[in-house]
């Protein structure tokens, strides 16, 4: 695949490197994109899933919500891919200094990546909004029962600890984030439309001359990047890497 060889080559001289990535990096896992052609946009629901998801139904409305989220947005069952696989290899050899996703899934770190920084959350941490009791995945659906809203022993839900429409991104996490990606001598950003603000914006922080994109689409950054390559992000990073 074009490109590659170029990649190869700057990842062996490189000693900073962050990636940036979004939903495409997760869809090889068989989870997917909200804006694919299978995605949650195109499903039929009575409210729209950019409805659904929002803090204020989530507030008026939670048993529509935890119907939708559980049945849409959760895939206890997904597997790292190899994209995943590559990023955790890059990282153990001291060249990845930083993840950052737009996912929610938790994959990154069920293949091995330690300092991931999740923009949007993580569908893996749910906390009672009373009483701030920690509940993991499996503990949540656990509380929920069958088409009901999961609740704290003491009486409050559970909310997972996702970033919502309406709902401002982790002001700490952001600040992380800004700073890899400023720090970076080469930056990769795959499977992501670049079209999602404000997480998309943290890309204009870059200040070297290795920034790669690779997504199966075209995005608005490519005119910016250093190096395009079209194709499957896990592929290209397998042969990369």
């Amino acid at each position: 695949m074009e490109g590659i060889s170029q990649l190869k080559e700057w990842i062996g001289k490189s000693e900073n490197i962050v990636f940036f990535g979004g939903a495409g990096v997760s869809t090889e896992s068989d989870i997917p994109d909200f804006r694919g052609v299978d995605g949650l946009y195109h499903e039929q629901y009575k409210y729209p899933p950019e409805t659904i998801i929002s803090h204020s139904f989530y507030r008026k409305n939670p048993e529509e919500f935890y119907r939708f989220y559980c049945n849409k947005m959760l895939f206890p069952h997904a597997k790292p891919n190899k994209a995943h696989k590559a990023l955790a290899k890059l990282e153990a050899m001291g060249k990845l200094k930083a993840v950052i996703t737009q996912n929610i899934d938790g994959l990154h770190q069920a293949a091995g990546s330690r300092n991931v920084l999740e923009l949007h959350g993580s569908v893996k941490r749910n906390y009672c909004t009373k009483c701030m009791k920690f509940y993991n995945l499996e503990e949540m659906l656990a509380a929920k029962g069958e088409g009901e809203v999961p609740r704290c022993s003491c009486g409050g839900i559970i909310k997972p600890d996702v970033v919502l429409y309406e709902e401002s991104l982790n002001d700490s996490v952001m600040r992380r984030a800004l700073s890899f990606i400023s720090g970076a001598d080469l930056l990769i950003v795959g499977g992501t439309s670049l079209t999602v603000y404000p997480a998309a914006g943290l890309i204009d922080y870059y200040n070297g001359n290795q920034m790669v994109l690779i997504n199966k689409t075209v995005t608005p950054m490519d005119e910016r990047a250093d190096l395009v390559i079209s194709g499957s992000i896990g592929e290209v990073l397998h042969d990369a890497v």
